[in-house]
């Protein structure tokens, strides 16, 4: 079997991830303004696939031979970018369907985008005055005629390509750019009110006032087209050793912001002499994707679309419901010293991982507070509950990656503001990405230190704790605690390789640890014992571990896979992954918890992770994934795992054409996160440990 025939490739498959992010904005049943907002999460997730993984591939075209075709499931690099342009290009034109559609049903519920060719009188004046105050000072125009160099354009803006034909030299147009100062303003300009609400995009609100910006040039017509550049995001660190972490990811950052262009998206009207004028003044050679678009670029901004109409047109809040075993009254350190405890977000509330950070911050006989950061909320009650240890007199230890990508400035600042505050701060482990989520608290009992530890799967971040669902487990179980000490230990002294019994622990053991467990569940199939596995990730795309899911099959092991994105194995091959079922739940919150469970002939063993079945994980990052010992969180997440899996509304089938077809099964529809929300709020009602 051919290895295109055998795998997906990674890319292609996470491509058909967003296409299932645009079918919920497609989706009338959801609410209008959360279509809208899907629409700008599409476009937010293929700006970063663009500069990440569209920019990997582009430096691999000029690299030949078996072992880069090999890493792209068969493709060659040349192939594979026209293929992700070809499919981009579907998307962009399907997205911008859509927006249409939506535009439309927003006039039908009251809610009117103007521009700057539909406004009445009294409109015209309010944004004239809205201009003048408030956007022309943000406003930089920079005229592009007779420059020595192009200006560097950054990738997070939109820019309005003028063209002006005056009136004294029509065969020599005047050709600027101005930036859209959306960061600065915001993207949406809310007019008064008159009967119905009225919307304006600030780019058209700019093109309304271009007469009033270029009035000293005299000119007959005078044309405004959105363009977009994509730059290649990767941060290159020199080997400089007299350099700290913190100083060579700043400089990365500079040279980030002058990466290589690697798509460049236009509005499709532009003039066909200005668009060569930019493909020849940046350089833009085959390999980078030139996407013809609408009128209307930066479409990430509908992520943060107003509703000035009904509360019914986007979903009703999050209202996280109390854990049964957790209250205001009691110590949450005492409870967990008695059992297991697991918080399952965005169902319960982040605020218990801030309390129990709280509560060891003012604890007279908590010692040490180890933690690892990864990504931050802008405003962390993390970070002020670490602060307020340090005041307290905690030895506090916060281990932050300077690497999470796209994070890396605001990381920087809370690394320089922790130890300002007198934290001590380790920058990651030299050639890892420290992407585990653990805490170590470590408090005085008489005679000895005991241990507390929460693992978990996501970040400690506020922010997404609304939106991701991801699993916190808070435990003293003295197996796993013992084991979080070694992983603290191993990143304070790297050559310190500790062997672990209980955690499995990237990067030298989680690729060989999963192998095994897997072998095992083969050799109990091929014994006639019970033997399955139900594994839930956000991506799989290394091939090793996909062919031991096809090993695995082919031995008679029934294998449940729950994979959000990226999926390289192909279900359902005669003879290769006939036992093999795979599905996506995309919906209102990202399904970003990590569960691997094996039957182990009767014997579940089950584990929540950091990690996912990417190499990236398996072997280049510090990840941890920690086993579920105590019975009444294994009968949880179990439970949680087979609400997903009956899931027929939500629930997209992975398949050979990646078609993203929704799942059909017979009986009441199930739609999973609903359902979820509901056996949390009966959990909480039954008093918890039943």
């Amino acid at each position: 079997m051919s290895t295109t025939k055998k795998y997906i490739n990674r890319d292609l498959s996470w491509l058909r991830f967003n296409a299932r992010v645009l079918q919920e904005a497609a989706d009338s049943e959801v609410p209008l303004i959360e279509r809208i907002r899907f629409l700008g999460i599409f476009s937010n997730n293929l700006d970063e696939f663009f500069r990440v993984r569209y920019a990997s591939v582009k430096r691999m075209s000029s690299l030949k031979g078996k072992k880069v075709k090999d890493q792209l499931g068969g493709w060659s690099p040349k192939k594979l970018l026209k293929a992700m342009t070809d499919e981009v290009i579907r998307q962009q034109e399907e997205a911008t369907r859509i927006y249409d559609e939506l535009i439309l049903e927003l006039e039908k519920e009251g809610v009117v985008l103007l521009n700057e060719q539909n406004l009445t009188h009294s409109q015209q004046a309010f944004v004239r005055k809205y201009y003048v105050e408030k956007v022309s000072p943000s406003v930089f125009i920079l005229l592009l005629n007779n420059r020595e160099e192009f200006p560097e354009l950054r990738d997070k803006s939109i820019y309005l390509a003028i063209k002006l034909i005056r009136n004294n030299d029509p065969e020599n147009p005047v050709y600027s750019l101005i930036e859209v100062p959306s960061e600065l303003i915001g993207r949406f300009v809310l007019l008064p009110k008159y009967g119905k609400n009225y919307i304006m995009f600030l780019d058209d609100l700019i093109r309304f006032n271009l007469k009033y910006a270029f009035f000293i040039y005299p000119f007959d017509s005078i044309e405004a087209h959105t363009i977009k550049i994509t730059r290649d995001a990767e941060l290159d660190l020199d080997n400089d050793v007299s350099k700290s972490v913190l100083e060579k990811v700043e400089k990365g950052l500079k040279a980030r912001k002058i990466g290589d262009p690697v798509r460049f998206v236009y509005d499709r009207n532009l003039p066909g002499d200005y668009l060569n004028y930019f493909r020849g003044e940046m350089e833009l050679d085959s390999y980078d994707s030139l996407i013809p678009g609408g009128r209307y670029h930066n479409k990430k901004d509908l992520m943060r679309f107003p509703n000035v109409g009904r509360k019914d047109l986007e979903y009703p809040p999050v209202n996280p419901v109390h854990h049964p075993d957790l209250d205001l009254e009691r110590s949450i350190l005492q409870v967990v010293k008695k059992q297991d405890v697991l918080i399952f977000l965005p169902y319960h509330t982040f605020s218990y991982v801030i309390r129990f950070l709280r509560e060891a911050a003012i604890d007279p006989h908590v010692e040490n507070i180890s933690i690892t950061l990864y990504r931050l909320a802008d405003q962390s009650r993390v970070i002020s509950a670490l602060i307020n240890a340090a005041k307290n007199g905690k030895k506090v230890t916060v281990v932050i990656e300077l690497q999470a990508r796209f994070d890396e400035e605001a990381n920087i600042h809370w690394t320089e503001k922790l130890r300002t505050e007198g934290v001590r701060v380790i920058s990651g482990v030299p050639g890892l990405k420290v992407h585990s989520k653990v805490t170590l608290v470590q408090r005085r009992e008489g005679k000895k230190l005991v241990d507390y530890c929460i693992i978990g799967t996501g970040n400690y971040h506020e922010g997404t704790a609304k939106i991701y669902t991801d699993y916190h487990l808070m435990t003293s179980d003295k197996r796993i605690t013992k084991e979080v000490r070694q992983v603290f230990e191993f990143i304070d002294a790297n050559y310190l390789v500790f062997k672990y019994d209980h955690l499995i622990v990237s990067p030298h053991y989680t690729r060989k640890r999963f192998l095994a467990l897997i072998d095992n569940e083969i050799e109990n199939a091929q014994a006639g014992k019970p033997a399955g596995m139900f594994l839930k990730m956000n991506s799989l795309s290394d091939y090793t571990m996909v062919d031991k899911l096809y090993e695995a099959s082919q031995a008679g092991v029934k294998i449940r896979l729950i994979i959000r994105g990226i999926c390289c194995l192909i279900p359902g091959i005669p003879g290769v992954s006939d036992n093999i079922e795979a599905i996506s739940v995309i919906d209102r919150f990202l399904e970003h918890s990590r569960v691997y469970m094996f039957e182990n002939s009767g014997e579940t063993k089950c584990f929540i992770a950091s990690a996912d079945f990417m190499t990236r994980n398996l072997d280049r990052r510090l990840e941890v994934s920690v086993p579920l010992y105590d019975k009444t969180v294994l009968r949880q997440v179990r439970d949680h795992m087979e609400i997903i899996w009956k899931d027929n509304v939500k629930a997209r089938i992975h398949n050979d054409v990646q078609d993203n077809t929704y799942r059909k099964i017979p009986g009441p529809r199930i739609r999973s996160q609903v359902t979820m929300s509901d056996y949390v709020i009966n959990q909480l009602k039954r008093g918890g440990r039943q």
